[in-house]
Formats: C-alpha cells, structure tokens, sequence
C-alpha cells in the first residue's frame, strides 16, 4: 500500500513507532473532550500538544460554555429548548454555515454536558450571564453560560506548573483568581465590599506553603479550573498527553488519513491513527503570515488576546490535503490594550460599557454603541477604519470619576497614576483639558470637545440618540446600576480627563477547514477527508460571524469534540447524529 506523507510517495508498510487509535492535535478542551470520550470508548488514544505546557488557549480563557437548554439550566429554572437555541443561532450564523452544523450542535451540546457530568470531574452551573443578542428571536437573557466549578490545585500536583497559566486579563493583581460572584463586590464596590477583597487576597496570601514556592494561584477557576478537571479526568482514563511534540505532517493511504508525522524530543516519529485523527489545536492568530492574507485591518499578531502557539498549522496542512476552508478574515473580535512588555494584549470586555467613558475614532467622533459586545464592537472598529476618521487605533476616554472608580485593564482604580507600572503608564494619556488630552493624542480638539458635549447632553437626560447605549440587555448587564436612570450613560464633566489607545484584537480566529455534522473535515467538492476531523478554532465556527454569548468558542468546540471522538470510535454511530441534525 502507498501513502503521502509530506508530499511524497511512501509505503505504510514501514513500521510506525507508536499505534494508537485516536490522535487528538492540541490539549484545549475540545481536544480533551475529544480524547476523554474516545478513551470511555476503549478506543487507545493519544493528545499531542507543541508547547511546554496543557490546555491551550482554554486555560487561559473564562472557561465558560455557552450550550442552550442544558438539565443544569432547566435545575434552576430557566425555560429553554433546543429549538430556541436552533433559532437563535440560525438567526445570526453566515448562511454558509449548513443547518444541520447548527442542528448538531444546538441537539448534542446538552448532551455532552451531561455525559461529562456522569463520566469525568469535568462540572458545571449555569449562570444568568444574558445572550450577547437577547433581542434576537431564541434569545435568552441566562443561563445559557456555563461556568466551571473551581478546583483546588493541589490535586493537579506536579502538573499544576504544567498547564497554562491563565491570562493576566482574567485575574486580580496578575496572580490571584477570582469567581463569577466576586465581581460584582470588587467591581463596584457597593457597601461590604472589603468582604470580598479581604476573602480574596486571604484564600491566596494564606496559601503560605504555596507562596514560599510559587506565585501560582493553587485556586483554580475560570479556565485553569476546566482544563485542571479535563487533565485530572484524562489521567484517571490513562489518556497520555505528549507535551513538546509538534505536528509535522498527516499521512494519508488511499485518500484517508491513517497517521501523524510528529518531532518529539529531537527525534520525527511516526504515530499510527487507526480511527482518525482529530485537529484541535486551536485557531492561526499568531502567525503574521495568514493574518496579513487574511484578517485585512487586524494584521498585527500582538494585538490578539491569544496565547503564542495558535500559528495555525493543522490549517495548512488540512489545505494541503484538499481541505476546503472557509470564513478566513472571521475571529472573535475584541478591543485590546496592548501592553508594552506583555506577550498578549488584554481584551477590553466591559470597561467600555460603564458610565463615564467614550470611545472615539482619529476624528474625534463616536462612530458606535460601546457598550456591545466585544466582538461586536471590534467588529466596528475594523469596518469603520476610513481615510480621515481612522479606529486603528481607537480612543477610549473617561474622566477623573471613571478612573478612581473603575480598572481598564491593568490600570486599576484608587492607584495614583504614579504607581502603576512604566509600561502601563505608557500608555496612558492625561491632561487638564479636553483641548489638551486632543493634542496628546493627535485628534482634532474641536471635534473632541464636540462628541463630549453632545454626548454629555444625551447622559444627562440617560438617553444615548447617536448609537443607543444602554438600550439592550447586554448593555446593561455591564453598566453601574448605582447610575440612573441608564447605568451605561454619565457625563464626562470631571478633570483631569484621560485616554488609551484600543487596537483591533481577537481573543483567536474562527475561520478555518470546514466540517460537517460530524466535525469531518470536507475537501473542496465538499466530500468528508475519511479519517480527519477538526474542532474548536482550528474548524470554521457554527456560528459564522456571530458570538452568541459567553462561552460561544468553547462550547462548540468541546460538542464537536464529543461529537467526533463518537463518529470516529462508533462509541455513537453516525445515524443518530444524523437524526439529531435533522
């Protein structure tokens, strides 16, 4: 028999070094979904990650799911189907995302959150987090978000230091982790507060045996808590997960996939996949190269959220195979701070949204609702980058109230300017004047001194006319509920008056080889690659241009996980998918 490996003609007749069944590509939870689910199956399998560490952009993350209709959602009252979860994303999906795709996964995301309840530590609550379009028909305003239940790392033991640390954006002091519920009180800082905080720096400063060793957070939440219950979970399976063993080729034998060219420890190996292979290693935001062919108007790997190692190979050497790809110039947009220094720059998610900030173009001029969400609003940056009112940067502008009482970032509230960081003070812009912060930062004065007049008007009345800040649901789950009568809207009146500079970021593509109901990567006549499957960024969402909601790239990306770890092992047989996507 003949295969392809590296575009050469071989024969498979050659002993392979290692034989596994299933050969997951990337540990981020679709992987591990993947890999845990075959493994049940007592299907032999294997997750080979490049890097030095687990759990891939997950990790990192806000470990959060978005799944409609799930038994955790219905245990706390909310009314939900799968047919609402269908509509919803039918509604906003690319129309070349097929039915059936969105079918899958709005029938088989219950399903998978159930089993990984029943069959792994993987767990779960839903949390009244609104869809990021609740107006929209099928649109709930919770519990469609899932969030992981801490873990206490000292289970993990060794491997603790193995897994991603999670991003500075996503915890307190750049150490200390938090919970969904802590927010609120460390936010806003309604009376008590100091509960809070004093609960918070006590669980990880009385960690004394931990802090003579580490400054690790032993506390596990957000996306350190899911891929730390995923590793705990692969191991009581026996699932082997190869750190620093990086993908080189897949090898083919009549059209289908049937192994792995790896380099492990210096050495290319040859790993036999006798039920497929499944690429799961994440989207290609870190490679300059496809960002300048692809994402027009955000060419800059720096300005992504992402960790370093989403370079997007499975991607080229799918192409390579035939692989169809599609939706290339899509990511999960987000306005980003970068940070001198720092090897990913900081999504801004909810700063925009609260009361006492603008965001203004080159001009000076608003030009949409800050408040939306953040792939909605970087989005518009990119779309609305024109000659003489460019976004690229944009401007975000808030005044002395703002600043002592909200963060942005890593420039947090009741910390005088003089104390943060250099790299942080870099970049930020303070002045006396409105005139003055333009000058600082190349706009127009006039045209500033305009935007914040009329804007302050609208505030004053709690109304935004321009763009209809605070109108939706999901702009006020963001918002100061202590300002009213709208909690996104209060006028910019207090000196000295500040800025920073937004960039066009992602928190990773989404474009990639396109799959079908069964997560089979398809060839360009649209026919199944028999024996590859992608998951998670390294496939092209079910949600085409769309973030439904928070969780909306992993909760996919762990149902195709599941659902191509069944197609692949016949643990479920294709028919019944086939009958759920109808």
């Amino acid at each position: 028999m003949l295969s392809r490996e590296a575009g050469n003609i071989v024969s498979t007749s050659q002993q392979w070094d290692e034989t596994f069944d299933l050969v997951v590509v990337g540990s981020g939870a679709g992987g591990m979904t993947a890999a845990l689910v075959a493994a049940a199956n007592k299907a032999k399998t294997v997750i080979i990650e490049k890097s030095d560490m687990f759990g891939g952009t997950s990790a990192t993350s806000g470990g959060t799911i978005w799944v409609p209709a799930t038994h955790l959602a219905a245990a706390v009252g909310q009314q939900d189907t799968v047919e609402e979860g269908y509509q919803y994303i039918r509604a906003l999906s690319a129309p070349n995302v097929t039915d059936a795709r969105i079918r899958a996964f709005t029938t088989t995301g219950r399903e998978m959150v159930r089993w990984l309840e029943d069959n792994s530590e993987v767990r779960f609550r839903a949390v009244p987090y609104t869809d990021y379009h609740a107006e929209v028909q099928g649109g709930k305003l919770g519990f469609r978000t899932h969030d992981p239940i801490p873990l206490d790392g000292r289970r993990l033991g060794a491997d603790l230091e193995r897994m991603r640390a999670p991003s500075p954006a996503t915890i307190f002091l750049n150490r200390i982790s938090w919970v969904v519920e802590e927010t609120h009180p460390l936010l806003f800082r309604p009376p008590g507060w100091w509960k809070t905080l004093l609960r918070v720096l006590w669980r990880y400063y009385g960690d004394v045996g931990q802090r003579l060793r580490s400054s690790r957070d032993r506390f596990l939440t957000l996306g350190n808590a899911l891929a730390g219950r995923f590793k705990l979970s692969l191991d009581a399976r026996g699932v082997p997960l190869w750190l620093k063993t990086k993908l080189v080729d897949l090898v083919t034998e009549d059209g289908k996939v049937v192994g792995v060219v790896v380099e492990r420890d210096g050495r290319r190996l040859r790993i036999q996949a006798r039920k497929g292979v499944v690429l799961a290693a994440g989207g290609f935001e870190r490679n300059a190269e496809m960002r300048t062919a692809y994402l027009k108007g955000s060419d800059n790997p720096g300005w992504s959220g992402s960790q370093v190692n989403n370079t997007g190979d499975g991607i080229v050497l799918g192409q390579k195979l035939g692989a169809k790809l599609i939706n290339m110039h899509s990511a999960w947009w987000a306005p980003s701070l970068k940070v001198p220094g720092e090897e990913r720059a900081r999504m801004v998610t909810f700063e925009r949204a609260l009361p006492g900030s603008i965001v203004v173009n080159q001009a000076g001029k608003r030009y949409q609702n800050e408040a939306a969400s953040y792939h909605i609003c970087g989005q518009g940056m990119i779309e609305a980058n024109l000659p003489g009112a460019g976004t690229i940067p944009s401007w975000m502008i808030f005044d002395s109230k703002y600043r002592h009482k909200f963060p942005v970032g890593p420039i947090l509230p009741m910390v005088p300017d003089w104390l943060l960081a250099s790299n942080v003070r870099s970049i930020l812009y303070k002045a006396n004047t409105w005139a003055e912060l333009a000058a600082k930062i190349g706009v127009p004065g006039p045209a500033l001194t305009e935007t914040i007049e009329k804007f302050n008007a609208g505030a004053h009345r709690g109304k935004d006319p321009e763009f209809g800040r605070g109108d939706a649901a999901y702009d006020r789950y963001y918002g100061d509920h202590a300002q009213q009568p709208n909690p996104n809207l209060r006028a910019l009146t207090e000196g000295p008056f500040y800025a920073v500079p937004l960039w066009p970021g992602d928190i990773g593509t989404n474009g990639g080889l396109d799959t079908n109901e069964y997560a089979q990567v398809l060839n360009t006549e649209d026919r199944p690659i028999q024996g590859l499957y992608a998951v998670g960024n390294m496939a092209a969402t079910v949600m085409g241009y769309c973030y439904p909601g928070a969780g909306g790239t992993l909760g996919p990306a762990m149902t195709f996980g599941y659902i191509a770890a069944r197609h692949a092992t016949h643990g479920r047989n294709a028919p019944e998918v086939q009958e759920a996507a109808q």
